[in-house]
């Protein structure tokens, strides 16, 4: 609500008058902004038809900050020459006054100084003409009397276009009486109480018409789901930190590259009916790489690249059953096989996306999650690379904060070398999850200490895909 007093003579004055008041007007007389003003009428007019304000627009000529420092102490032309003595002024010392440069091209222009190009202390500048008319401050001073229109619209475009005028639109209000006029403000009902209709006091009071043409308030919708906030959150910390999406939209995967590429024995429990979801249509995968296939048998059943292999039957029945992949990092052996297959570069790769587990739903286990995953493919890399890229990853994340701590390690050369890999070339690992958070409270800045710890924080995976250097 606007001041009661400005309210109040407000209303006096368009009661005393008989067409209405200008808002700017009343303004000046009553010496207050003319915001001030304006909060009165809105206040009136959400009061009902006590008032009429239409609201009207006005153009007018204003000074500038530097059109109203020449209407005080004049032109930079004007004092130019006023700063020229009859012995003349060396160019070099006109220059150092602030409106030298300005005033010394306007006086050339209007032929009120000369330049002495040969004297003997270098360029200096004399008077041409005993006295001037400064005509640009007189101008200025027509406008700032508000006297505008005894100037023409050339004279006004040329100050203008030395930035010392600006063409100003002013909105005001032409106020008058509505229909409801009175000088005495009662303030109406906004609610109809029980209280009211019990007494009939309702009769004697005045209600604020309902606006039933305003906006309702927008309901609030369309978030992002916590997890896609979090996923993007990842995603960008692995974009800067150069790494490469890889392409993660076969959730159907055989068991080979799911399994038996990752070196994991087809014994292994990870591979059984509780843990694992198995397609019955279709049931077998016949497509893979035969030579590649032949060396993960060999090195299963005999051992090889320095390793004795796990001394099994190895069936290709078991590693064709197809099933809905239980981690992305049957997507990272596939990337790697592929890379194995050209010339060698470094490489650093990251997937998030869904993985399936056959396991008992309850509050904190679904069938299906998003698993994160990073790879990194270099020459000689070691654990402390893996350490060193995991304090940047964490990092990242922001320090003192909860943080998801998942597994990590270095891919075996048995898995590695059937690929065709460089026997130099190490490959690290992590990954995380995003549903199913293993939360240490643990500063980040403790991060490096904490990698090496295997028993505490199980940062080495369990599955023989990955083994610990030292």
């Amino acid at each position: 609500m606007a001041d009661t007093g400005v309210v109040e003579t407000l209303l006096r004055l368009i009661e005393k008058v008989d067409d209405g008041v200008d808002s700017l007007e009343v303004a000046a007389s009553l010496g207050v902004d003319h915001q001030v003003i304006v909060g009165a009428v809105k206040s009136l007019q959400a009061l009902g038809d006590i008032i009429s304000a239409e609201l009207r627009s006005s153009k007018h000529w204003e000074l500038t900050e530097e059109g109203t420092e020449i209407a005080e102490q004049g032109s930079h032309e004007a004092r130019v020459f006023s700063s020229i003595p009859l012995e003349g002024l060396a160019q070099s010392e006109l220059m150092k006054l602030s409106f030298g440069k300005i005033g010394f091209s306007k006086a050339m222009s209007n032929k009120w100084i000369r330049v002495d190009k040969s004297h003997e202390g270098g360029p200096r500048i004399f008077k041409t003409v005993e006295s001037i008319d400064d005509q640009v401050r007189e101008k200025l001073l027509l406008v700032k009397k508000a006297n505008t229109a005894q100037l023409e619209e050339k004279e006004k475009n040329e100050l203008k276009k030395r930035k010392l005028l600006s063409e100003v639109t002013v909105k005001s209000y032409w106020i008058s009486k509505g229909i409801s006029f009175s000088t005495t403000i009662t303030k109406q009902e906004t609610e109809l109480t029980p209280e009211m209709v019990a007494n009939g006091s309702w009769k004697e009071k005045k209600f604020k018409p309902y606006n039933f043409e305003a906006m309702g308030v927008a309901p609030d919708c369309g978030h992002l789901h916590p997890l896609m906030k979090v996923r993007t959150q990842f995603r960008q910390i692995f974009l800067e930190m150069g790494f490469t999406e890889m392409p993660t939209n076969n959730f159907i995967e055989s068991s080979f590259w799911n399994f038996d590429s990752l070196f994991q024995p087809q014994q292994h429990p990870a591979r059984d009916q509780h843990d694992t979801f198995f397609l019955s249509d279709p049931a077998l995968a016949h497509e893979f790489p035969q030579d590649y296939l032949e060396r993960v048998k060999k090195v299963h059943s005999e051992g090889g690249f320095g390793s004795q292999g796990y001394k099994y039957d190895w069936k290709i029945e078991e590693a064709q059953k197809n099933i809905l992949r239980t981690h992305t990092t049957a997507v990272s052996a596939r990337m790697l096989y592929k890379l194995a297959q050209q010339k060698f570069t470094p490489v650093k790769y990251f997937s998030i996306d869904r993985v399936f587990r056959n396991e008992t739903l309850d509050a904190t286990h679904l069938a299906e999650f998003h698993q994160i995953e990073g790879v990194v493919a270099d020459y000689g890399l070691t654990l402390g690379d893996l350490m060193g890229i995991l304090h940047q990853f964490f990092t990242k994340l922001g320090l003192k904060k909860w943080v998801e701590v998942g597994n990590s390690g270095v891919f075996r050369p048995e898995m590695l070398l059937p690929m065709g890999l460089p026997e130099d070339v190490s490959v690290i690992a992590w990954g995380l999850s995003l549903e199913r958070p293993t939360m240490i409270k643990y500063g980040i800045n403790n991060i490096r200490e904490l990698v090496g710890h295997k028993v505490n924080l199980q940062m080495v995976y369990d599955s023989p895909i990955c083994r610990l250097e030292s």
